[in-house]
């Protein structure tokens, strides 16, 4: 197997080739790294199968990605390490994990919660699985949400900068405020706790919908979408915890899945069981024997991460 080591130098001979290619010495001396020992010949395969890869995926994609070997060749490295730790096959990698992420200033793993104090005193914590970047300007103060879940408390800047969280679909500016925001696939999620907040759908930001506090929104790039109550206790996460009233109860287990490095899932027969209650996210095998205590379920664990409830 080959280890992150080799994986990381030929992704530097690649960054260098692409570079400056043309010289004689550089060749000379990549042919001498390869001839070096056999596991340099393995990684260098894997960085010849990933370039193959790029050429054939969307240029909206690989282009920001190979331009950044010329302006920040260690982001540029850390993406193609990743990437071929994968095998270098990784176009459904490299789509389900967007280059902008893997290097995203912040990151949390699947299962894992951060919590930041920003330059002005505004508070970010991240949900499981998340990535933002952070720029703070003499103008704006800004958070890029490239996936997973936030939650912002805002304070009061001295510069008066506006505060804004972009996300694929548009951005929200907030209004003095506390709010969710949560980005999945297509569509991006906003959940004001206290004051208010602006959002402004990316194709349409003459569209701005005023979100108040108890209210949430989901829109997409082309559409504002529609206001709706905000969810009980929508913040639980951030303390560890999931309060669900009333819920499907394979509802139940798709959140709870974000939350578990594994497949969770509920037999089609078992689906439409209600569950309500307030869960630790910390124990999650816990949360799955307490459900087989309190429901005609039991729990069929195939692996260590993949379980299936079931109908006793």
């Amino acid at each position: 197997m080959l280890d992150l080591k080799v994986l990381e130098a030929a992704a530097q001979w690649y960054v260098d080739l692409r570079d400056d290619g043309s010289q004689a010495h550089l060749q000379q001396a990549h042919q001498q790294w390869l001839e070096r020992d056999p596991r340099h010949r393995q990684a260098w395969a894997r960085v010849q199968k990933l370039d193959q890869t790029l050429a054939k995926v969307e240029p909206v994609v690989a282009k920001p990605l190979l331009a950044g070997i010329h302006s920040n060749r260690r982001d540029t490295l850390k993406v193609l390490s990743v990437l071929l730790m994968t095998g270098g096959s990784g176009a459904l990698v490299w789509q389900l994990t967007p280059w902008q992420q893997l290097k995203a200033d912040y990151r949390t793993e699947r299962g894992q919660r951060r919590s930041l104090n920003l330059d002005d005193g505004s508070q970010l914590t991240l949900d499981t699985n998340s990535a933002v970047d952070v720029r703070y300007s003499a103008q704006l103060r800004e958070v890029q949400l490239y996936s997973g879940q936030i939650l912002i408390e805002t304070a009061k800047d001295q510069l008066a900068r506006p505060f804004i969280v972009h996300s694929a679909q548009g951005s929200i500016r907030a209004l003095g405020t506390r709010f969710l925001v949560r980005s999945d696939g297509e569509r991006t999620q906003v959940e004001v706790l206290q004051h208010a907040v602006e959002v402004r759908p990316d194709a349409v930001p003459e569209q701005a919908v005023h979100v108040s506090s108890g209210q949430r929104l989901s829109f997409s790039a082309q559409h504002a979408g529609t206001l709706e109550p905000a969810r009980p206790y929508a913040d639980a996460w951030s303390r560890g915890l999931l309060v669900v009233s009333d819920w499907r109860l394979a509802d139940f287990l798709t959140e709870l899945s974000r939350y578990h490095p594994g497949h969770l899932r509920a037999a089609p027969a078992i689906a439409d069981l209600r569950i309500s209650g307030i869960f630790q996210l910390k124990d999650i095998d816990g949360v799955l024997d307490n459900l087989a205590t309190t429901l005609p379920v039991r729990v069929n664990r195939f692996t260590r991460y993949w379980a299936q409830l079931e109908a006793r």
